[in-house]
């Protein structure tokens, strides 16, 4: 079955090849073998052409923020997928480079064979300029497929500026695209028989086998840029994400609406660094819940008035993390694919900016350069314990991570500054760093997605305020700071 309409985007104007001996899948965002219109587009159009199905995953070595932390993720799904796709008819070619540009021309070597080249969208980080620079260089048509979320990206009428709005609009045109969800196999079916790696490729830019690519073997001694090591406690890949999400489905969920600000284990799903690389689709998030919440489009409220409960018909707990799974996270992705601008400080609205420039000159009770703050090396207990858990594991705890971006504001010499820290702290560290969601995030901090708030105060002028001390009154805080203390 070929994706929606809505969800195809050609990248160039290169026409179909007949001739070609395949279909090349470019697997770059949605790295999964499950609930993946991007595959399921591919396999559709080899079956179409009969002829055989490439996936080509390839990892650069020098990609931006590339280290031992994101490549040991990324490499732990290649493994999951090598696992996966074995046996099916169809060649699976997982491609790591031995040194930075021993990749170059690999894409274009599958290409000259292919009819065409499928490949994933996504809105942000170096990924669209890529894209980009793909379709003009290849000599065949390459269409992306957007498999980010719910609802196409290319359906929404403009860039949303406020969560309310974007609920009240996605009530009203949601309902139409549930029932557009891609296939649990998106191979399920016959494929023709797949192409053999040709030999002089083959030499050139050999094939990771599964088995160092689950080990390590396969990266661990890569001349990789220093960086974090591999994070604590995470493995990457489709397997250890539907591990996290079913754990989370029979056990957190229960208490999610009333547990999901506090910083312990089990309180939300830890689903974001696996749906940023797309080890796990949304669709199967929403499809599996609903599926335990006995749902059926037949409950979904007849308001539509944007209100963040009662809508679904589900429980209140499963309301609350959808609220979270579609209308932010999808409404961070709407910004990106709208915004190029999406992590520069002039993004901000009017009056965020506003007020904060007339607040440029305050006083700041304390000023820490970015190293510092890297270092976790502040005054304040709960934000150094935030950070070395960002810098240890990999992500921080959701109400946390509010409190560690309006510090940043608060702490630096200037609101830009703020921003360049947030956003490389976070891009460096975070495994659902460089995603539409974590900027949505940083700049939330200094007012997107919000409203003026009184009464003015220094630095902040109106922009929404956090104190670490009100976040000890309403957190649980004792195991989390003993667990990310200093030294500890």
């Amino acid at each position: 079955m070929f994706a929606p309409a809505t969800r195809v985007s050609p990248l160039n104007q290169a026409p179909l090849n007949p001739e070609g001996a395949c279909v090349v899948y470019w697997m770059t965002a949605a790295r999964r073998t499950a609930f993946n219109f991007g595959l399921e587009h591919a396999a559709a159009w080899a079956r179409k052409l009969g002829k055989g199905l490439v996936v080509l995953e390839a990892l650069r070595l020098d990609y931006p923020h590339a280290s031992p932390r994101l490549h040991a993720f990324i490499c732990q799904g290649m493994a999951d997928n090598a696992r996966a796709l074995g046996g099916r008819p169809l060649l699976y070619h997982p491609y790591l480079e031995p040194q930075a540009g021993a990749g170059k021309g690999l894409l274009r070597a599958w290409a000259a064979r292919a009819c065409l080249v499928v490949c994933d969208w996504y809105p942000c980080f170096f990924l669209p300029r890529m894209l980009a620079a793909a379709g003009r260089s290849l000599t065949v048509r390459l269409e992306a497929v957007d498999s980010c979320g719910l609802l196409p990206l290319a359906a929404a009428p403009k860039v949303f500026s406020r969560a309310f709005d974007f609920r009240r609009w996605l009530q009203k045109n949601l309902p139409g695209h549930l029932a557009e969800a891609p296939l649990a196999d998106p191979l399920a079916g016959d494929l023709p028989a797949p192409p053999a790696l040709p030999r002089e490729m083959a030499r050139r830019w050999p094939a990771a086998t599964e088995r160092d690519l689950a080990s390590g073997a396969a990266w661990a001694k890569l001349p990789l840029p220093a960086g974090p090591p591999a994070a604590r406690g995470r493995r990457g890949g489709p397997r250890a994400a539907l591990a996290a999400w079913r754990d989370f489905l029979q056990g957190g969920l229960a208490e999610y609406a009333e547990r999901r600000n506090q910083p312990r284990p089990g309180a939300t799903s830890g689903l974001s660094p696996y749906l940023h690389f797309g080890h796990i689709s949304a669709h199967q998030v929403f499809q599996e819940l609903a599926a335990q919440e006995a749902w059926a489009p037949s409950a979904l409220g007849p308001e539509s008035k944007g209100q963040r409960e009662g809508w679904w018909g589900m429980s209140a707990s499963a309301e609350a993390f959808l609220d979270q799974l579609v209308t932010w996270r999808e409404l961070g992705y709407n910004y990106c694919q709208g915004r190029p601008d999406y992590d520069r400080y002039e993004s901000l609205p009017a009056w965020a900016r506003s007020t904060l420039e007339a607040h440029a000159n305050d006083r700041r009770p304390y000023v820490y350069g970015p190293e510092q703050l890297e270092r976790a090396a502040s005054h304040d207990e709960i934000w150094n314990a935030a950070q070395r858990q960002l810098r240890e594991e990999g992500v921080m705890a959701g109400y946390l991570r509010m409190l560690w971006g309006k510090k940043i504001l608060e702490w630096s010499p200037t609101p830009q500054r703020a921003v360049e820290t947030m956003i490389r702290l976070n891009d460096r560290y975070a495994l659902d760093g460089r995603d539409p969601n974590s900027y949505a995030g940083i700049f939330w901090c200094l007012g997107r997605y919000d409203r003026a708030f009184g009464p003015e105060r220094p630095v902040f002028g109106k922009v929404r305020y956090m104190s670490s001390a009100s976040t000890r009154r309403k957190l649980r805080l004792a195991e989390y700071l003993a667990r990310f203390a200093a030294g500890a």
